[in-house]
């Protein structure tokens, strides 16, 4: 789905109607970053289809790495690769210049054509949140699991592989918007701000324009889904609570 023409995105601070939604690095940012880390992203899901974003969802392909890692959750910080050959000497300047701009609260979603190649290992991961990185989201390959285990960085991503991406793949931007695949969609396009999500379930990409909105249905969401277990646990049949609270 297009985003509302009056979502204007500018170094991940937006502005729908008169409401400025807080970017990273604000005030109170921490504290709506630590809320989303208490919802799941089943509810979230279920809040963006009520809302008409029904293909946030990222591709099945997605896992946290290692499997019982950390959940994600921050705005979208985007780095975009490509293959390229390149000689060793020198490695990859422009992925360290891409890395300068990180601002706490962030998750970097790294995006490109590589395969079989890991995009980040530990010491990029581990220089990253020195920043205030709070995770990432690599459509690609990541490595030294173990360690980024170890610095409790959340690492969501496509598969996991030894090789580095050194003479092989490199940086060529970052803060654009990038696209990654979908679950219920060919794609999903991250702008720079969207809020990213990811637990056991997967991973959701919600618009920064509808963070704010989406934080507080998802937690009413989660809080009406207790009632309904306690109910359930007192003998309300599935039926019953269907017609009780429209929703099981």
């Amino acid at each position: 789905m297009k985003r509302p023409k009056d979502a204007v995105i500018q170094t991940g601070v937006t502005t729908k109607g008169n409401r400025r939604v807080q970017p990273p690095g604000s005030a109170g940012a921490e504290t709506t970053r630590q809320r989303f880390l208490a919802v799941g992203t089943a509810n979230v899901a279920d809040v963006l289809d009520i809302m008409g974003y029904f293909d946030q969802g990222l591709s099945s392909e997605f896992s946290p790495y290692p499997a019982n890692g950390e959940k994600l959750a921050g705005w979208a910080y985007t780095i975009r690769g490509q293959m390229t050959p390149y000689a060793l000497e020198g490695g990859d300047p422009e992925k360290m210049k891409a890395c300068q701009g990180i601002t706490p609260g962030q998750v970097t979603v790294w995006s490109g054509d590589g395969e079989g190649i890991c995009y980040i290992g530990e010491l990029i991961a581990f220089g990253m949140k020195e920043r205030g990185c709070v995770g990432a989201l690599i459509d690609g390959g990541v490595r030294d699991i173990r360690l980024m285990a170890e610095h409790k960085f959340p690492v969501f991503a496509r598969y996991r592989t030894p090789i580095q991406s050194l003479t092989r793949w490199k940086v060529n931007s970052w803060q654009v918007p990038v696209s990654i695949g979908g679950a219920t969609s060919k794609c999903v396009t991250v702008h720079p701000g969207d809020f990213i999500l990811g637990d056991e379930d997967g991973v959701i990409v919600i618009p920064s324009q509808m963070a704010v909105t989406v934080l507080a249905e998802a937690e009413a969401l989660t809080e009406k889904e207790r009632q309904i277990r306690a109910d359930l646990k007192a003998g309300l049949t599935l039926a019953g609570a269907l017609e009780k609270y429209g929703h099981v």
